[in-house]
């Protein structure tokens, strides 16, 4: 089915009907007028064109959010900046059309193409566009796999809409069908049933999965395919590859002769068997002969290969060894890095930044920098009234921002303070008019006492910046007649927040947790006339700045309770002793000007904003942050990561609302520092508190999560697996180890190479701790 979206603060999805209308959408003068545009990469214009959704079953209702209802059809998107390259594809894709089930082929704006194809029952979208991407052998995005998928048309013009099925317009599945395929597909995903190769689970927008095909032939679909696993190669591979080619006096046209292809497989196997898995070597003929790699012949050629001379006792011979040791030399390590547990320096911020946090940070001295890019987010959602955003999980969340500057003494805390104070200009010069205004209200009541006449409190009394020095009915008082703002506080010392402690000893902790949890409510009941009785919604923004040492004393008594997680931390790295005096520059005029505009795009915005570059993004974070766990098996970095993402995300909303709803390619790579930022300071500051509270263990130290894999030599055994899992502090049953190494065999990280044994893929391999 299609459905046009229409984007009204909220998207709502609109059935075509028929062909007719989908011209008639797509030939308007408006948007004829912004494609024109959009080719010239005018983004704006591209942002205005119709938009349509193909992924969508039978809708019941019309509002796009928390859909769950999938389709017989799945869009599928395809890359292309070369005018040759795209009239070549485009034949590519038609003489293949009945064998992927293709319904729909235009030319994107950008002159790649948009696919939607029929998908088969029973399989996610993400499947379906694996199968698709190994049949065209075309390079797939793996991130346009979501359900809410929304895409931008061109014309209807048929250089543009190359081919149209109409059975697209109708849907053979009903409401209920469509929903309840949609819930098994969800638990497949949940239960890793999906038969994708492991990189199609990772953000790449340039992948090839018949690079990286399971034990599933996907371009001939048969279950019993004598197709072996392959391996994409890497920069080692491919060095080893293009030098065995050399020394074997091989082309590459070799492979694709019709006469010699065999014997030239034979005689680059015979180079390679003791350099390159069998998987690699299969990743290497994949690329020398496309078209070949997985014929039966080749493919018996390459077991018997392996089965027959593969030795990993045999020692090499001199050019062999000479391959090898440069090819070590030059391995790609960059897909197997993880934070390291004895890393002394936080990660490195961005040299390219978001036009805000340029603006914000400009002023600043470098070593400051990076604290204030944490800092100001706070006080800049703080401007954001009712003002919404749908996570992954589908649960709305307004812009709560929590963030602790912790540094050692004398650090220069302050940097903080002057890009804060020009955020909040504007809500502080209204708080003080309300003030003046609460204040002579009470001056009124003094002087009537218990007057029947007198005044009632005035309306309109909106304080958002508070101070911490308040009971609690008096916080209550201000967060209930804040009339849907944010209520903020910057403390120069976190230990302030003990005035807000209450009679528990907890509130302040309570009021933390409370603010970050969607939709919580934060108040009092009392009986008597003159007391505050209101249970208004949490909103709640602050800054707060302490030592590390102080830091960690004021929440060791609430580590696994949650404040840790919810709120975001920075650092100031140590000066050298004797070091220059850092130097500002000047907040002016100018600099409150430019950053009006920004402020303006907070206070404007209204109701549920939607960002698909935040959601995808956070997906992505997810993903990424799972790696780590998966890799270090540090159940408190797996911990910390879940609101940490969320933290990240929502600055990702904050700046895209800022920025006039308008996306920045700075700002994914912004975030994704901001989140391992966050994460480092996380475990660095209260790492081994939290697992000695959760374990009443006694380890000690700063740490981040260690990649146990590198720990293991290139081929381990179980046992080896659980001694490390012993120096690392965690529990080494049989259960525990069995399942690590079967979720690494599962992500591709290992292979079983005997009965006893298992050997490291080769992008995880030399990845010995330096």
């Amino acid at each position: 089915m299609i459905y046009r979206i229409e984007n009204k603060g909220k998207k709502f999805a609109y059935l075509v009907k028929n062909r007719e209308e989908f011209l008639a959408l797509r030939n308007a003068k408006e948007n004829l007028d912004n494609l024109a545009k959009a080719r010239q990469g005018d983004e704006k214009a591209k942002a205005q064109l119709v938009q349509f959704a193909y992924n969508i079953g039978v809708l019941q209702r019309s509002a796009l959010a928390g859909c769950k209802s999938i389709g017989s059809y799945f869009f599928h998107d395809v890359d292309c900046y070369d005018a040759a390259q795209s009239a070549v594809m485009a034949q590519q894709i038609l003489a293949k059309k009945d064998e992927i089930g293709l319904m729909m082929l235009e030319k994107s704006a950008s002159g790649g193409y948009h696919l939607v194809c029929k998908r088969q029952p029973g399989t996610t979208i993400l499947e379906n566009q694996v199968r698709i991407a190994t049949i065209l052998q075309i390079e797939m995005d793996t991130n346009v796999k979501d359900l809410q998928r929304v895409v931008f048309s061109t014309s209807g013009d048929e250089k543009d809409l190359l081919y149209l099925d109409d059975e697209l317009f109708g849907e053979p599945m009903t409401a209920e069908e469509c929903e309840a395929e949609y819930a098994r597909l969800k638990e497949r995903e949940r239960k890793g049933l999906e038969q994708v190769p492991p990189g199609a689970k990772k953000a790449r927008k340039h992948y090839k999965p018949w690079l990286e095909v399971l034990a599933t032939d996907y371009r001939t679909n048969r279950s019993d395919s004598a197709v072996g696993c392959v391996t994409a190669i890497d920069e080692r591979a491919r060095f080893v590859m293009e030098a065995v080619l050399k020394a074997k006096n091989l082309d590459k046209s070799d492979f694709t002769d019709i006469g010699g292809r065999h014997n030239a497989v034979k005689i680059f196997l015979s180079g390679t068997n003791q350099l390159l898995s069998k998987e690699e070597a299969n990743g290497a003929l994949a690329e020398l002969m496309p078209e070949h790699w997985a014929d039966d012949n080749i493919q018996k050629c390459l077991n018997d290969f392996y089965d027959r001379y593969y030795d990993p006792e045999r020692k090499l011979n001199k050019d062999e060894e000479a391959i090898f040791t440069k090819s070590r030399r030059i391995a790609n390590d960059k897909e197997a890095e993880v934070m390291d547990r004895a890393a002394s320096i936080p990660p490195e911020m961005p040299a390219k930044l978001p036009k805000l946090i340029k603006l914000l940070t400009k002023n600043t001295p470098n070593q400051y920098k990076a604290a204030v890019a944490h800092a100001v987010f706070p006080s800049l959602g703080t401007h954001l009234k009712e003002v919404e955003f749908e996570y992954t999980d589908y649960v709305k969340h307004e812009a709560t921002l929590m963030n602790c500057l912790m540094a050692h003494t004398g650090a220069g805390k302050g940097c903080i303070d002057e890009p804060i104070r020009h955020i909040m200009a504007d809500i502080k010069a209204r708080d003080v008019e309300n003030t003046r205004r609460e204040a002579e209200w009470k001056k009124d009541c003094q002087k009537k006492g218990a007057n029947k006449d007198k005044q009632v409190r005035p309306e309109g009394l909106v304080i958002q910046e508070i101070d911490p020095d308040m009971t609690k009915p008096a916080l209550v008082t201000r967060m209930d007649e804040a009339e849907g703002h944010f209520v903020y506080v910057k403390l120069n010392e976190i230990d302030l927040f003990e005035q807000l402690k209450g009679q528990t000893g907890k509130q302040h902790f309570q009021l933390m947790c409370l603010a970050f949890d969607p939709g919580a409510e934060f108040g009092q009941t009392r009986i008597g006339t003159q007391s505050v009785t209101a249970r208004p919604k949490c909103r709640f923004n602050w800054n707060a700045c302490t030592t590390v040492q102080k830091g960690r004393r004021f929440f060791s008594r609430v580590l696994t309770d949650g404040p840790i997680s919810r709120i975001n931390f920075c650092t100031i790295p140590e000066m050298e002793i004797g070091a220059e005096q850092p130097i500002y520059g000047k907040y002016d005029e100018a600099f409150d000007e430019e950053l009006k505009t920004y402020i303006n795009n907070l206070t404007s915005a209204h109701g549920v904003v939607d960002c698909p570059q935040a959601f995808r993004l956070a997906k992505k974070l997810q993903e990424e942050c799972a790696e780590v766990a998966r890799l270090s098996q540090d159940e408190t970095y797996w911990n910390l990561s879940h609101r940490a993402i969320v933290i990240a995300w929502l600055k990702a909303c904050v700046l895209y609302v800022a920025n006039g709803c308008q996306w920045e390619k700075t700002m994914e790579e912004f975030i994704r520092w901001s989140l391992q930022y966050d994460l480092w300071c996380k475990m660095q500051f209260f790492g081994d508190d939290i697992e000695k509270a959760a374990r009443e263990g006694e380890r000690t130290g700063t740490r981040g999560p260690r990649n146990l894999l590198e720990l293991l030599p290139d081929e381990f055994t179980l046992e080896d697996a659980k001694r490390v899992r012993l120096q690392q502090g965690l529990t080494a049953g049989h259960k525990e180890t069995s399942h690590m190494v079967r979720t690494w065999r599962m992500r591709g990280y290992c292979a079983q190479s005997t009965e006893h044994s298992f050997i490291k893929s080769e992008k995880y391999k030399g990845k010995a701790k330096k």
